[in-house]
């Protein structure tokens, strides 16, 4: 029996690594980053995890080789787009489903806000903020799961250490 493809979904980590986040996305294939991620050590964290590709965000200094603008993906069938978001204005579901029709599950951050949207057959996601706390929100990051076709998310909130955070500081 073909067993799901399980991936990892991060956002807005602005330079903090959860401890929480290894347990959280444990046993995922990959991890997509959905932006503001921070200094690039965040990603050779989040690698000891699984392979990961993260997008830009409006906070991340432009340039860096090791972000793109954004990710599209087939994955058994599904086709998944992950981008920040704030590249197009005010951001929701609706106006992600308009600027990427094509797009089966869309993958998005900047909001902070946790939220999984499923209309016509489409699953738009935020995961919400992994790093450090804003705006009195939970953080949390999402697993999506890929069988046949078909998709389906999981948000899952990550506690809130209050001695114990992994901050990650650029050493460049």
């Amino acid at each position: 029996m073909k067993e799901a493809t399980i991936i990892g979904l991060i956002s807005d980590t602005h330079g903090l690594v959860r401890p929480e986040v290894f347990a959280a996305l444990d046993g995922v294939s990959r991890i997509f980053h959905a932006g503001d991620v921070g200094p690039p050590a965040v990603l050779i964290e989040l690698a000891t995890i699984a392979p990961i590709q993260a997008v830009w965000g409006n906070t991340d200094a432009p340039g860096r080789p090791d972000l793109v603008e954004r990710i599209e993906e087939v994955i058994d069938g599904v086709r998944i787009v992950v981008t920040h978001g704030h590249e197009i204005g005010s951001v929701n579901p609706p106006r992600l489903v308009s600027a990427y029709m094509h797009a089966n599950v869309i993958v998005y951050g900047h909001t902070h806000v946790q939220l999984v949207t499923k209309a016509a057959k489409r699953i738009v996601v935020n995961p919400g903020a992994a790093g450090p706390r804003r705006f009195k929100l939970q953080p949390s990051v999402a697993k999506l799961y890929i069988l046949n076709g078909k998709a389906d998310v999981e948000l899952i909130p990550l506690g809130i250490p209050d001695e114990v955070v992994v901050v990650v500081d650029d050493e460049e």
